[in-house]
Formats: C-alpha cells, sequence, structure tokens
C-alpha cells in the first residue's frame, strides 16, 4: 500500500513540474546589468524570463562572459543594451556574431549625454567619449523605460496595452523618486567625492558637482590626491561614496585627512529606486 501512494505520489509531482514547465516556458531576453533587468522586467512583467549578463558584484567596464552565458544567450530572443559600458565595447560585436539571430536594441536612444575626453582605462575604454553610467538619473531612467516599452511592442505587438499600462506604472515610480530626490537633496551638500565616476548624470540632474577620485581611470597619484583634498576643503564636502568594484584605500585616506564620512554605494543595484534615494539621503546627514 505505502509502494502504491508514493507511486502516485511521484506521479503527481511530475505532473505538477511538468505542468509548470510548461507555464514558465517563456521567451528569454538579456540585459547587460541589473538596473537594466529591473527596468525591463517591471515592463515586460510575466511575458519574458529577463536575465543580465554582467552579475551581482562584477563591473560592467571590464567583465567577460562565462563560457556558459555565452550558451545562454543563443537561447535569448533579443539582447538590450544600456548604450556605453565598457563591457558592451568590448563585447557586443562577439556576442551578436555567437547569435546572429539576436535582436538588438540599444535603450540609450534619445539620452542627452555628457562628453568626457576619450581615454583607455589601461583595462578597459570608454568608447565614444560618452559617460556610460546612464541609468543613474530619473531623467534618463524614463528614456530608458519608453524604449523598453518600443522594444517590447517590436517584439510582441499582440501585447502592446499590456506593456503600455505596465510602462506607465514604472513612469509613475521614476517620477515619485525624482520628486523625492528633490525633496532630500534641497539642503544637501553640493559637492561630493566618488571613487570612479558613476554620477555624473545624477549630479546634472539636480546641480551638484562630483569629483572623480580616480585619475583618468586610473590610480590617483600624489598630487592629484592632494589636489582633491585642498578642492574638498574649498568646497566643503562631506560625503566619499565607494563602491565595492573599486579599491577604498585611497578614500578611505582622503577621508581621514579631512575627517569626513566614506558611504558605500552601488548604483550597479537591482533595486534602482531605493539605491537613488540612500544616494540622496547620504549628502542631506
Amino acid at each position: 500500500m505505502k509502494r502504491i501512494v508514493l507511486f502516485l505520489v511521484t506521479l503527481l509531482c511530475l505532473s505538477a513540474c511538468g505542468s509548470k514547465q510548461q507555464q514558465s516556458g517563456k521567451e528569454t531576453l538579456t540585459v547587460t546589468l541589473e538596473p537594466l533587468r529591473y527596468f525591463t522586467e517591471v515592463i515586460a512583467g510575466d511575458k519574458y524570463n529577463v536575465v543580465s549578463m554582467v552579475p551581482k558584484g562584477s563591473s560592467p567596464e571590464t567583465y567577460d562572459p562565462t563560457p556558459q552565458q555565452l550558451v545562454n544567450l543563443d537561447k535569448s530572443t533579443a539582447y538590450l543594451r544600456i548604450g556605453y559600458i565598457g563591457f558592451e565595447q568590448a563585447w557586443m560585436d562577439k556576442l551578436t556574431s555567437n547569435a546572429p539571430h539576436l535582436k538588438v536594441f540599444d535603450t540609450s536612444k534619445g539620452i542627452d549625454p555628457i562628453y568626457e575626453e576619450e581615454h583607455n582605462h589601461g583595462d578597459h575604454h570608454h568608447g565614444g567619449g560618452i559617460e556610460p553610467h546612464i541609468w543613474n538619473s530619473t531623467r534618463n531612467a524614463a528614456i530608458i523605460a519608453d524604449n523598453i516599452y518600443a522594444a517590447l511592442c517590436r517584439l510582441d505587438s499582440t501585447n502592446a496595452p499590456y506593456y503600455k499600462h505596465r510602462l506607465d506604472s514604472l513612469q509613475g515610480i521614476i517620477t515619485r523618486t525624482d520628486n523625492e530626490l528633490r525633496e532630500l537633496l534641497q539642503h544637501a551638500d553640493t559637492t561630493f567625492l566618488i571613487y570612479h565616476p558613476a554620477l555624473s548624470y545624477f549630479a546634472r540632474d539636480y546641480g551638484l558637482k562630483q569629483i572623480s577620485i580616480e585619475e583618468g581611470g586610473k590610480e590617483p597619484s600624489p598630487a592629484h590626491l592632494k589636489n582633491l583634498i585642498e578642492t574638498c576643503r574649498r568646497d566643503n564636502a562631506h560625503v566619499i561614496f565607494v563602491q565595492q568594484e573599486f579599491d577604498t584605500r585611497n578614500a578611505k585616506l582622503i577621508a581621514d585627512e579631512l575627517g569626513v564620512d566614506v558611504i558605500p554605494i552601488n548604483p550597479l543595484s537591482y533595486d534602482w529606486q531605493e539605491e537613488m534615494i540612500n544616494i540622496a539621503k547620504a549628502l542631506t546627514k
């Protein structure tokens, strides 16, 4: 009797698993990084699986995809790129040649770019002289969201009303985030330091001054560190932001000299809204 019951339970489990697999048999979209996965998942809803090439804790400036990721990419319907980040500059041609069927959409279309002096970072390159961290901006996020919606409608026009409803919800989140940031930053520091300059668009949105500890993408020289300390004293900067992908020793050295706070941030977080608000709150302390 026990064997019969066990057999029936096994059959039920296999049936449920098979049913579950059929229900989850959705097409896959691949994106470059976690914030873009967040935007895409909000708009795509339950119509697609969304995966990011650059995993949590890795730098999209220098990341190399694993062989398994390249195999999995061949199963994706489309690739949504963020625009100008180092990973895409180095790998996009290889990714598309490896998966020639892949439809590629650029979510940076319509962004007002910040141009930087074109330079090599030693181990990576910011192509085109465009500051690549476009997602750290509510203004840009709204444009990125529209581009994702347009891509989804091209891939799956039947569900365009569904995507439009979810786009409207995301635009509401972006607008509320922008309003909260403006409220928080009314009495915030107007100058901040950051190891790697990932908040250029954030600073532009809210009239702030970002000072990068990196010097041309490399470790700062003693002379550059001295200039940074003098600039911070002059501009009354009280916050140094550091990211987990980079060495924090020089940031701590400056912080000790000035008696200011070192604040860890993650501009690559999937939790885009939370991270934007945390950055603003750090500037108001």
